[in-house]
């Protein structure tokens, strides 16, 4: 019997993705993987995976999966409220997000709803056992490759694990959650940023902007203040000759509203960038959801890196700082020792 996480109900948008598919984008092939590569990296690391790991991106609402393997430990990351099912006749009992959980044959993962972002992450101890795609198992949907299929799960798909049984040690968890910081979206102008009038930029920095409803793993369009090009648009102003499309370069089309490019973008375009999203920020706009509200701060070269610098040494900080999390409804025996649990108790001895 194969080792597998079978999906009973399918979620809203749930695809296999790891850190993407590397090196061949000059063959017009995009590199997919994760929105949040912060999120996925916190989930491999809690189940004990190397960070490259593919692990299954939950879009708004999460799978119910039915453990058909002796045991397996998975971890949960992100603002998520899953439970589990020990039964066809047990009521839901609720587990905590940010951390990991063994579960056994039978029992029924219900990851549930995100609450106050787009995505979040399940990892498996061990990995998928499927076969990866020009090296990555990540889903690029639009052309139906990689992942399980090439596509979103549904209703009946049986995920295939890379272990029989779950490896031992203790469940850990976050000690507390990471800070994706807050404030403006941080970019760094270009590279054609002399296609937009002076005015133009100053509005792209000053002005708020919303997400709109036309928002997914490609790209975010924003809605706000129409963005001047340097050139009337019936001119030509809103063209260039098609160029190479790096993770979250900002076009602005003829209509002058921005529109960010995240994992699953194309390749080339043939629109002006006024600018690129700083890598730093970009797990905040893969967690943005429609309706939310963000302003843009640009920012030097070196500001960008040593911002990614930094936030790469928060990550490592925060793994290493994992603490051990008791199992769900049971007893810390690790807490329970540490107490003093007979201090004051007197030995009376009535004979001999």
């Amino acid at each position: 019997m194969t080792a597998a996480l079978k999906v009973v109900r399918a979620g809203l948008f749930d695809t296999l993705q790891d850190l993407g598919r590397m090196g061949f984008m000059a063959l017009g092939m995009p590199t997919a993987g994760a929105m949040d590569r912060i999120g996925l990296t916190l989930a491999n690391a809690l189940a004990g995976n190397p960070a490259s790991t593919a692990g299954l991106e939950i879009g708004v609402m999460g799978p119910d999966l039915l453990v058909e393997v002796d045991s397996v430990r998975v971890a949960l990351v992100g603002p998520l409220s899953p439970s589990l099912i020990e039964g066809p006749d047990a009521p839901p009992k609720p587990l905590e997000s940010d951390r990991s959980h063994l579960l056994k044959r039978g029992q029924i993962l219900r990851v549930g709803m995100i609450e106050g972002a787009s995505t979040a992450y399940l990892t498996v101890a061990g990995g998928f056992a499927l076969p990866p795609f020009m090296g990555s198992l990540s889903t690029y949907s639009r052309a139906g490759i990689g992942g399980f299929e090439g596509r979103k799960l549904a209703a009946g798909d049986a995920l295939p694990l890379a272990r029989e049984t779950a490896p031992g040690g203790d469940e850990r968890k976050l000690g507390q959650a990471f800070d994706y910081g807050s404030g403006p979206i941080r970019i760094v102008w270009g590279p054609q940023e002399d296609y937009f009038s002076e005015a133009g930029r100053r509005t792209f920095v000053e002005a708020e902007y919303r997400v709109s409803k036309e928002a997914d793993r490609m790209g975010i369009r924003f809605e706000g203040p129409v963005i001047e090009h340097a050139v009337a648009v019936d001119k030509g102003g809103a063209d260039i000759i098609s160029d190479g499309i790096g993770p979250g370069a900002i076009q602005v089309p003829g209509a002058g509203l921005p529109i960010v490019l995240l994992a699953d973008r194309q390749t080339v375009g043939g629109y002006p960038k006024i600018a690129t999203v700083a890598s730093v920020d970009l797990p905040r706009l893969g967690r943005l959801l429609p309706g939310q509200a963000v302003h843009f701060a640009a920012v030097a070269v070196e500001e960008a890196e040593k911002l990614r610098r930094d936030q790469e040494a928060r990550l490592q900080r925060a793994i290493a700082g994992f603490v051990v999390a008791r199992p769900a409804g049971g007893i810390d025996l690790v807490k329970l020792y540490e107490e003093n649990l007979i201090d004051g108790v007197v030995y009376d001895r009535l004979s001999d």
